[in-house]
């Protein structure tokens, strides 16, 4: 029967990632002993409502935009006036002179990693991508016919391991993924790192004869701690393009808005953005969602109170270590990502299980020997939690 469908999309369809599996597994169990008593940290959903300037700009334009106009389509590549908007905003937050023109409105930034993927790659084209990753990085390189390539971690501080990247690259590698704040770690790579990526990513273009597409995947750019400074890599590299998305740092992640940033300097910058519309157009994507299009950009300058993640981050930071943990200080998102208490990643997930404790083996983020907690919940839960992590440290440690 199987033979009937693409297998490729079959497994997809049928297996669950590890995060929605633990996510759905909470459900249940929280309807068993009480939403209160399972401490689900598998899932990046924002803990902090958007802003009521959303609200606010919904209301507005509910209430004086012409619907049929509101609700129907718009340019595939998003609403002018709305690109115009976001343009501006990126040029007052980051001293440029952006036109409409070089943004493509997406439905998030997965719809904005997919088109720069399909835009750019040709069968056998290679993408590198750097452990730890974000999982479905693997699946949307595999869905526009190119090869990943993975990069291992540098577990001492998720820095780019630079000895792994140069043995890598080859004159196959059309693109880098890069994420930074990074999930799963919560790392941001320093200006250091980025002029070193940079400079090596221009001397192999120049060798292959043809750009390295830097794609930048920044939802939680907004997401930062203390005085963690997130590179603006355009400044760095000019073949840079970036995928955004509202779903973090407005607390939006249902509406899918986000968008690619095509700057003017990237190579051939024209026929970069047209083939990431027709990726897009090839995709099905029509046009991003019209009424949130408007919407975030009204909000294009504004954020969720972002500030309970950095309480949250310095609360459980302080308690694992105390406890026996070994956790990298993350920069920003609201990711740690601490060793495992047990050699096997997923083993030590499982036993978690048993406190009635959500978290992610780091397998399945291209790193395994750790696991991921999701510290986008509400405070008073991970106070709750902290005896459940300090009873699986005695029993590993012991």
């Amino acid at each position: 029967m199987s033979s009937n469908v693409n297998e490729q999309m079959l497994t997809l369809g049928t297996q669950r990632s590890v995060i929605r599996e633990l996510f759905e597994y909470g459900k249940k169990r929280a309807a068993v002993i009480g939403e209160e008593n399972v401490f689900d940290f598998s899932i990046g959903n924002p803990s902090v409502p958007s802003p009521d300037s959303v609200n606010a700009a919904v209301a507005k334009l509910l209430s004086t935009m012409d619907p049929i106009l509101l609700h129907g389509y718009t340019s595939a590549q998003g609403d002018a006036e709305a690109r115009k908007r976001i343009a501006d905003s990126l040029n007052r937050r980051f001293h440029k002179n952006y036109s409409k023109d070089t943004l493509y409105l997406t439905a998030g930034a997965a719809a904005a990693l997919c088109c720069c993927l399909n835009g750019l790659c040709n069968p056998s084209d290679e993408v590198i991508i750097f452990a730890p990753y974000f999982p479905e990085y693997i699946v949307f390189t595999k869905g526009a016919q190119a090869k990943p390539v993975i990069i291992p971690a540098d577990t001492q501080n998720f820095q780019i391991d630079f000895d792994a990247l140069k043995s890598a690259l080859n004159p196959m590698v059309k693109a880098v993924i890069l994420n930074s704040p990074n999930n799963p770690s919560g790392a941001v790579y320093s200006e250091s790192t980025v002029k070193r990526l940079a400079e090596l990513l221009d001397a192999k273009s120049k060798e292959y004869g043809h750009p390295i597409y830097l794609i930048s995947d920044e939802p939680y750019r907004e997401i930062v701690f203390s005085d963690t400074i997130v590179p603006f890599l355009p400044d760095h590299y000019r073949n840079t393009l970036i995928c955004y998305s509202w779903s973090k740092s407005l607390s939006l992640p249902g509406e899918r808005l986000g968008y690619v940033l095509v700057p003017d300097t990237v190579e051939d910058c024209d026929l970069v953005y047209a083939a990431i519309a027709g990726a897009g157009r090839s995709l099905g994507y029509v046009n991003a969602p019209s009424l949130f299009q408007r919407v975030c950009a009204a909000c294009a300058d504004e954020t969720s109170e972002l500030r309970v993640y950095e309480t949250n981050k310095n609360l459980l930071l302080k308690e694992l270590r105390r406890m026996g943990y070994h956790v990298v200080e993350p920069g920003g998102t609201f990711y740690m990502f601490p060793r495992a208490l047990m050699e096997d990643d997923v083993a030590f997930a499982e036993r978690a299980k048993a406190h009635d404790l959500l978290i992610v083996p780091g397998s399945g983020f291209g790193c395994p020997g750790h696991v991921r907690i999701s510290y986008c919940v509400p405070t008073e839960r991970i106070e709750k939690s902290l005896s459940a992590f300090e009873a699986l440290a005695k029993e590993c440690l012991a």
